[in-house]
């Protein structure tokens, strides 16, 4: 159950959605579109039977989460009842803690973005301040969702501080340093009108929160380990602590597992690595169109692979690691040569996993996409020549969503199991 204003609602979760058949359903309703798919297409790529889908359909249109989209010819008969997913039936939200900032995405059922904010965080703040941030910032959220406020990304950080620098800012405007505000601005507590008085109505919908930050991490329980540069958060039951504040439920994992979930969801197919640069260095993998979590999900760890015996200090505690080596190039201005450091890991890992591609991302190739992919291309390309690959180098390209990426996923850790498509 979900709480709107400390009182229970049914929300979203519908008994319905639990089932496989239904998940089949759904995603063919998503993957769909607007215009919408038959019954009968319905029953032929399903493999269900003419009967069941007209059960499951009926199901959810009574619980709105499917309506007709009009009529198709038929080659013999009346016209087909064509069907559509309603995107706004239920949503999720998104949260990426990076290390230096909060970015928060509410998204429909189709995944599209319709609010979004972003603040300033030291993740070394503790825990009370970061929880507080994340409870706070997604009831703004669901107050600006419900006003249809979305900005453009990028475009909370385009506004001048009263000092003339340029810096985060939040959804509406104002500066990041209303992240420091106290508790009282959190989530609507019982008999409350939700944060600065708006109502925020698409609690009613939510199907619940997903949080993305650095690894390591325990996935299945939601428990921090010694996120790098972080180790105060070391055994911390993140996920239970923000369920109990949020009343919703709250799904945890790596950075950069969840965007390698939302590109999965979103189209990207067969086998590849997502390279996450940003204040630190990861990999989400998707192996045979599945998120590879590692049996005790740790899998990942790409930036501390250690490639420089004798190279700088890594706050892991290892020396030349993949990230240290990366962060120092980019430290003193010399982007090509993070990129070139980039490419040598991300060829080990191709060479490793027989990847399809590899995906960038993250806040630092964003600032600097031709350099990225070109260098890591190059290191690629040469690795390959070198080895006398005949099938030809293994591509290399931006991953679409550019900063969100994480932040999207974050809420397909939500969305993604309705569809039937927990692990891509």
């Amino acid at each position: 159950m979900y709480r709107t204003n400390g009182a229970a609602t049914g929300g979203a979760n519908l008994p319905s959605l639990r089932s496989h058949n239904t998940a089949l359903v759904l995603d063919l309703l998503r993957t769909a579109g607007p215009d919408g798919i038959s019954r009968l297409e319905l029953a032929e790529r399903t493999g269900l039977t003419p009967q069941a889908v007209s059960k499951i359909t009926a199901r959810l249109r009574a619980e709105g989460l499917a309506a007709e989209a009009g009529r198709r010819a038929s080659t013999g008969g009346k016209p087909r009842t064509v069907l559509r997913l309603v995107p706004e039936a239920g949503h999720a939200i998104g949260v990426h803690l990076d290390r230096d900032e909060l970015r928060a995405v509410l998204v429909d059922l189709d995944g599209t973005v319709t609010a979004q904010r972003r603040i300033p965080l030291d993740l070394g703040a503790g825990s009370d301040a970061v929880v507080d941030a994340v409870v706070r910032e997604t009831g703004r959220l669901l107050a600006d969702g419900e006003t249809g406020r979305l900005l453009a990304d990028g475009a909370e950080g385009a506004a001048r501080e009263p000092d003339g620098t340029r810096g985060p800012r939040t959804a509406d405007g104002t500066a990041g340093a209303r992240a420091a505000a106290g508790p009282e601005d959190a989530w609507p507590s019982e008999g409350s009108d939700g944060p600065q008085g708006a109502h925020p109505g698409d609690v009613r919908t939510l199907l619940g929160v997903g949080v993305a930050l650095p690894g390591p991490l325990d996935h299945d329980r939601g428990v921090l380990h010694r996120v790098t540069g972080f180790p105060e958060w070391d055994g911390f039951p993140l996920r239970d602590a923000l369920a109990r504040r949020l009343g919703v439920p709250v799904v945890v994992d790596k950075d950069t597992n969840a965007a390698a979930l939302g590109l999965a969801v979103g189209g990207e197919r067969g086998s590849f690595a997502y390279l996450h640069l940003s204040t630190g260095l990861g990999a989400g993998l998707v192996l045979g169109g599945t998120v590879h979590r590692g049996a005790r999900t740790g899998a990942g760890e790409f930036g501390h692979q250690v490639v420089q015996l004798d190279g700088p200090p890594c706050p892991c505690g290892n020396r030349g690691c993949v990230e240290a080596l990366c962060l120092a190039a980019i430290d003193h201005g010399d982007l090509p040569g993070a990129a070139r450091v980039l490419g040598v890991g991300a060829a080990n890992l191709a060479a490793l996993l027989d990847i399809d591609r590899v995906l960038l991302g993250g806040r630092t190739v964003a600032g600097a996409p031709e350099v990225f992919v070109r260098g890591v291309a190059a290191v690629l390309d040469d690795r390959a020549r070198r080895e006398g690959a005949t099938d030809g180098t293994v591509p290399v390209t931006l991953a679409p969503a550019g900063a969100r990426a994480v932040a999207e996923g974050a809420a397909q850790l939500l969305l993604a199991p309705l569809f039937g498509r927990a692990n891509g």
